[in-house]
């Protein structure tokens, strides 16, 4: 599986003109999972992303996660991540996970941070969505699990 992570000062999703997802200060998670992707890659990403050090302590150094700083967490599936990019000019989505499979990791990616984490906001699979945020530093990280091919 893979996550974009950007820190946010805010961000939120909209879908048909309705805010359907939104947090101030923390995390916003763009995730795709990849083809042979389990719930082992779901709950490993997880972990970490809750886990990462990404915040500033009192001497402005990457020494808190999301968990010690309580911030928010918006999770927004995104299956171009896994684009082959590597020839021509138009990306394959090959890589992606059938979207079956794909809604299922999401959805059991959202729930299980839901139950380890007390602000977790998404965005809408399948859907044209619409997102705004304002990145807070500029932070962005890859995050990514290896797929069992």
């Amino acid at each position: 599986m893979i996550a974009l992570l950007q820190r946010v000062r805010h961000a939120s999703v909209v879908v048909d003109d309705a805010t359907v997802g939104a947090i101030n200060a923390g995390l916003l998670v763009f995730l795709c999972a990849e083809r042979g992707d389990t719930e082992q890659q779901a709950d490993s990403l997880l972990t970490k992303l809750l886990n990462y050090r990404v915040f500033s302590d009192e001497q402005g150094k990457m020494n808190r996660s999301l968990a010690d700083v309580s911030g928010g967490l918006l999770i927004v599936p995104q299956f171009t991540l896994a684009a082959d990019t590597q020839s021509g000019t138009r990306p394959s989505f090959t890589p992606a996970a059938p979207p079956a499979l794909a809604r299922q990791l999401f959805t059991y990616f959202v729930t299980q941070a839901a139950s380890k984490h007390s602000h977790v906001q998404t965005g809408v699979f399948g859907a044209d969505m619409q997102v705004s945020l304002t990145n807070d530093g500029p932070v962005t990280f890859w995050l990514q699990t290896a797929a069992q091919t």
